[in-house]
């Protein structure tokens, strides 16, 4: 079953929260994205509020015809 694709949407930030942000992403060598969905994460575990994880796509060939599962 493939993991649903992600929500996209606009967010407004002032440039200043912005420019912070791509630095603490850079220290911890991800992208400013993955920074805020994390942050995001944290503030609503500090609330409360749990949140799962989606199902991460399979990597690889799918399985063709005579492949052998192990």
């Amino acid at each position: 079953m493939a993991a649903p694709p992600k929500k996209a949407f606009a967010l407004r930030l002032d440039p200043k929260v912005h420019a912070a942000i791509e630095r603490l992403a850079a220290g911890e060598l991800r992208s400013a994205n993955a920074q805020i969905e994390m942050l995001l994460r944290e503030a609503l575990a500090a609330r409360g509020i749990a949140v799962g994880q989606s199902e991460k796509p399979r990597r690889g060939r799918p399985p063709g015809k005579g492949d052998e599962q192990p």
